[in-house]
């Protein structure tokens, strides 16, 4: 869809932190991490909300959610637990509207309240946190 920012990047015209990737669902580094190794999974297929989704296409985003935050525990992240979020709609605070899917792993006294919003942490290694979860779930192609 022209003007959608994940459209560009499946499109490859857009840069973006790949680290998982089938023919139907693709997973990259946010690029505004709430913490290191924070993934968003998103649909090839252009769909603005959870409405738009198929059964199909909506368990195929889930099961590939379920892997990164698998790997998320077994990579160097060590994730302790994981928080799998959708933001739904502009009340539900959805900024770009291609569905995704967060992925974000947590830790013993990592200081995030969902309860007070999300604060942005920038990650100081994203190119070794995406290779983390590359290593774990394979190399990503658009």
């Amino acid at each position: 869809m022209s003007g959608c920012v994940f459209c560009e990047i499946v499109a490859g015209r857009s840069p973006a932190r790949l680290v998982y990737s089938d023919p139907d669902v693709i997973g990259l580094l946010d690029i505004h991490p709430v913490r290191p190794g924070h993934t968003l999974v998103i649909p090839r297929r252009h769909v603005t909300d959870l409405s738009g989704l198929t059964d199909e296409l909506g368990g195929k985003v889930f099961a590939a959610a379920r892997r990164v935050a698998a790997a998320m525990r077994t990579s160097r992240i060590a994730a302790d637990g994981v928080n799998v979020l959708v933001n739904d709609g502009r009340a539900a605070f959805q900024t770009v509207f291609h569905h995704h899917v967060h992925v974000l792993p947590r830790h013993h006294g990592d200081k995030v309240t969902l309860a007070r919003g999300l604060v942005i942490r920038r990650d100081p290694d994203a190119d070794a946190t995406a290779a983390a979860l590359v290593a774990e779930l394979g190399t990503p192609r658009l």
